[in-house]
């Protein structure tokens, strides 16, 4: 029993190594910023601050969820709330940088609460709760529990896998014998199902994650590149029913974060195919970012690129680090476009480490990034700290620095942070 649990697990780490070897180029280092390439390590330390001091008001089995300045209230969650993993995830990453174990036994301890959503067969969130802590914990130090952890998280995300749509379901609903939901926020499970199949050489994992983004691109990804958040499918046929919006303006709009979902999400997908139309797909999102014209100066996206009350709404911190973080592994595939895409999440990362952006230290709950827009249309959420802004902003330090220091662009999912 013991080596049939050790096999896959070593040959994942064998793989780390092994892709780690093969698929790191070393191209030359762009410049870089000198405000921000000297201040990297500071913007680390000082997030590993802030999050110790988060640490201090969490109950032990709560997770943070935001900051309501006003109440001075840290709002948590339990586990099986869909931003649950990106507090441990985020630990994790700065534990890489400052070596502090204090991040490293709060990681755990938060992992901990984590571990009972492995065969929680409700949610089609495990990608986010799941991959984010214990798949970005296995990159930094692999371990054999992480490991059973997360293939039992992808057993569990697959029975909710339909043939007919060839999706995940995303959510459950009073008709779930008639209608079948598909949301482009869960286009990021697609890691923890590549994943999978990277650990056990069982192909079902891969070709779910290929179904999941046909179907994703063919039913919410718009002709001009737009992203739509959510379709609805005839549960039995597979037969595309309506489209809408929950979480954008309107049901025509272009929602910010959902759109940085898309580009982060097709971005994975030609990492790990290698397919050539899904780099075509991820830079054609990439453009219709970029090119907007509702995109700000300092390139931190409003809420929603087609709100009316542009330019006096909310921006949104989180999905500007989403696309931060994807423009710069993008960058590492483009050619003509590599330069621009850098330099984009370049201004981003510029920014979001402005006083504009990062709170002052003991400020914003402890939390690094403040402005972040949740669910702006419910007024759920609005200009707040999230726990996914800033999972992805400091991978995007992560990244960035990475690239500045080496020139490297590493183009594996076991070794890219």
């Amino acid at each position: 029993m013991i080596k049939k649990l050790l096999r896959p697990f070593l040959l994942s780490v064998i793989s780390l190594f092994t892709i780690a070897a093969c698929s790191t180029s070393k191209q030359v280092s762009p410049k870089g910023s000198k405000p921000l390439t000297e201040t990297i390590d500071q913007r680390f330390r000082h997030a590993a601050a802030q999050y110790k001091l988060m640490m201090e008001d969490l109950p032990e089995d709560r997770l943070p969820k935001t900051f309501v300045k006003a109440s001075n209230y840290l709002e948590t969650s339990g586990s099986d709330w869909w931003s649950s993993g990106f507090y441990p995830g985020t630990l994790w990453y700065l534990y890489e940088e400052t070596k502090d174990t204090a991040l490293l036994k709060e990681a755990n301890r938060a992992m901990k609460l984590l571990e009972k959503q492995q065969t929680n067969q409700k949610s089609a969130d495990l990608g986010a709760i799941i991959y984010n802590s214990f798949g970005t914990a296995m990159k930094i130090e692999p371990n054999i529990a992480y490991q059973k952890t997360l293939l039992a998280s992808a057993k569990t995300l697959l029975k909710r896998y339909n043939p007919k749509v060839k999706a995940i379901r995303s959510w459950d609903t009073r008709q779930n014998d008639k209608e079948f939901v598909v949301v482009i926020d869960h286009l990021m499970n697609v890691e923890l199902l590549f994943w999978a199949t990277h650990a056990t050489g069982d192909s079902v994992y891969y070709k779910a994650a290929i179904n999941e983004a046909e179907t994703v691109w063919n039913h919410l990804v718009r002709p001009d590149y737009s992203v739509c958040q959510i379709a609805t499918f005839d549960t039995k046929t597979g037969k595309l029913k309506h489209q809408r919006n929950a979480q954008g303006y309107n049901d025509e709009s272009t929602w910010a974060r959902g759109q940085a979902w898309a580009l982060y999400g097709f971005t994975v997908l030609y990492r790990e195919t290698r397919n050539m139309e899904y780099l075509q797909r991820a830079q054609h999102i990439a453009e219709f970012i970029l090119n907007h014209p509702n995109l700000p100066k300092d390139k931190i996206p409003y809420w929603d690129f087609s709100s009316p009350e542009i330019p006096n709404t909310y921006r949104d911190a989180s999905a500007a680090a989403i696309m931060a973080t994807a423009l710069l592994e993008l960058s590492g595939y483009s050619n003509e476009k590599a330069k621009n895409y850098f330099k984009v999440a370049e201004n981003i990362l510029e920014t979001l480490a402005s006083p504009a952006y990062t709170a002052l230290l003991g400020a914003n709950g402890g939390f690094v990034l403040m402005h972040g827009a949740g669910y702006i249309p419910v007024m759920a959420e609005v200009d707040v700290p999230l726990p996914y802004a800033d999972y992805y902003y400091i991978q995007a330090l992560k990244r960035y620095h990475a690239i500045i220091e080496g020139g490297q662009r590493v183009n594996a999912a076991f070794n890219y942070p």
